[in-house]
């Protein structure tokens, strides 16, 4: 069984495209491209389930057409519209370029006071400035001269958060 933790968001499904099975998928993270993967993980209601790709092509930075094996009419790709796509932790080899939807799920330290300060739910990036989403619904900003230490196994973010952000 694939827990939540193991994994991190790297998309969503969208509508088929074409009648053999294909379907578009938005992409936040193109780690399935850049690591040798044969597969993506799908939340179909709740569970998180391997699915094997044949296929692959993007059609623009932000979105891919996928090919996944047993998936083979539009009928078929029509059931997994809308499920959020994953890609496991352990199958990331490079620690140096952690992404940003990498970082979704870890816990944000303050450097200064070593305290908890939250999880982060996502980033939003919809702005010129980034955003730590976190699950109380704060918002950080993402400075990487803030970010002092990432430790992917311990799945925490050490940041030096300046005075008074956190009270605003």
């Amino acid at each position: 069984m694939i827990r939540e933790e193991e994994v991190y968001r790297i998309g969503r499904i969208g509508k088929p495209h074409g009648i053999k099975g294909e379907v578009s998928m938005s992409v936040l993270d193109d780690v399935f491209d850049r690591e040798d993967a044969d597969h993506l993980i799908l939340n179909i209601d709740g569970i998180l389930v391997p699915f094997f790709m044949e296929e692959y092509r993007f059609r623009t930075d932000e979105s891919a057409l996928v090919k996944f094996e047993d998936i083979d009419s539009q009928e078929q790709a029509a059931r997994l519209t809308g499920c959020d796509v994953f890609f496991e932790r352990s199958l990331t080899s490079d620690e140096d370029s952690i992404s940003l939807a990498q970082l979704t799920g870890m816990e944000i330290v303050d450097a200064t006071t070593n305290n908890i300060v939250g999880r982060i739910a996502g980033v939003d990036d919809s702005t010129q400035n980034t955003l730590f989403e976190l699950e109380d619904g704060r918002l950080i900003p993402v400075a990487e001269e803030w970010i002092k230490d990432i430790d992917a196994e311990r799945g925490r973010l050490v940041m030096d958060l300046p005075e008074g952000l956190l009270s605003l």
